[in-house]
């Protein structure tokens, strides 16, 4: 990636709706450069796409909680079964694959305090594969929507 490119991903990560004419104005280039430049970031894999940033309070889901999972037997087969099945519920919005005590992290927004002990209880705990659960409510959640590339 060189200074142009990096231009052009800081001016996508401050808003991905930017028109390809505003890209272009902002970094000095012409909208035919600006664009066969984003189209080549997305070719290389760089930009992978945008995302819809939304209010999860405005839409029901105002409790947020990273809940920590321990799998056992710990091998290829449970941990992508249990990754591919977490992934997929409604109340997930994201699942980390990690080293250490826990195989999971688990990024979760449900209505109410009731439907997280729910969620936890009724669904992760009723799996043979869990070992264990620890559940961490997150009271804020910030996010750098722009990190900046390393040379």
């Amino acid at each position: 990636m060189d200074e142009l490119d990096r231009a052009i991903l800081r001016e996508l990560q401050s808003d991905a709706r930017k028109s390809n004419r505003d890209v272009a104005a902002a970094v000095g280039v012409s909208p035919s450069t600006a664009l066969e430049r984003t189209r080549a970031l997305r070719r290389r894999g760089i930009i992978r796409g945008a995302l819809l940033d939304v209010d999860l309070a405005s839409i029901g889901r105002p409790v947020q909680a990273l809940i920590a999972v321990r799998i056992r037997p710990p091998s290829r087969p449970v941990i992508e079964g249990f990754r591919d099945w977490v992934a997929s519920l409604p109340e997930t919005l994201g699942v980390f694959v990690t080293s250490g005590n826990e195989d999971f992290i688990v990024h979760v927004a449900v209505p109410d305090n009731d439907s997280l002990y729910a969620f936890v209880i009724d669904r992760l705990t009723q799996r043979r594969e869990i070992a264990d659960v620890r559940t961490s409510v997150v009271y804020e959640h910030l996010r750098n929507g722009s990190p900046e590339p390393v040379d």
